[in-house]
């Protein structure tokens, strides 16, 4: 069994001592990472937001496992943060991504009637301050191609009458890339980097 259908199969067993209608966060790494539950704590905030982030998930593979990572847990609200993996391959067209992107929101919306979904932007890499294992991958995943997908889910937005948001300002520096001291290797952002958009992401987790 491979590490993410491992994570998937903990997260059906989750699921089964959850509460319905609350928050869940679904996507790939970087909404894995988002240390979501230590920062309520922290905060003494009681708000329930269960993270079913898959490091690694390209869109077709959340799509397939969309039922363990949001429906079953009939949510109020969900974030999503899916497709950044398929940005780094330039064999996936984001047409192909935006198609999966639609069908995820489709079975959401088809399986919890009335669910609020946040499609949320992609944030920023910083390829300058990238390890060398990242550097072939963000040739292909540039700021520029991020910016014209977070347009493509814009208009995925649009068309659900789902929200899309962007909370990535705190983490940009003045020339728009990810903030050098928060990113792990150019791509991943580290828990301080998660901290600068904390409140930003909680104004919408309580609207």
């Amino acid at each position: 069994m491979t590490d993410k259908e491992l994570k998937v199969e903990n997260y059906r067993k989750q699921n089964r001592a959850t509460e319905c209608g609350q928050v869940v966060f679904t996507g790939s790494s970087l909404m894995e990472m988002f240390p979501i539950n230590k920062f309520l704590d922290e905060s003494g905030d009681r708000t329930v937001i269960y993270n079913r982030g898959v490091g690694g998930f390209i869109s077709e593979e959340l799509l397939e496992v969309i039922d363990v990572c949001a429906t079953d847990l009939k949510p109020s609200k969900v974030f999503i943060n899916i497709g950044t993996n398929d940005l780094s391959w330039s064999s996936i067209p984001v047409s192909q991504l935006m198609d999966n992107y639609d069908k995820i929101i489709t079975a959401i919306e088809d399986a919890v009637p009335g669910v609020k979904i946040y499609l949320m932007a992609y944030y920023p890499v910083n390829p300058e301050a990238a390890d060398e294992s990242m550097k072939e991958c963000l040739r292909i995943r540039t700021n520029e191609k991020i910016t014209a997908a977070n347009e493509e889910v814009k208009k995925l937005a649009k068309k659900h009458g789902q929200r899309y948001i962007n909370i990535s300002a705190n983490l940009k520096d003045n020339q728009g890339r990810l903030k050098a001291e928060y990113t792990i290797e150019g791509v991943h952002i580290n828990e301080n980097g998660y901290r600068a958009i904390y409140g930003d992401i909680m104004k919408y987790v309580k609207e």
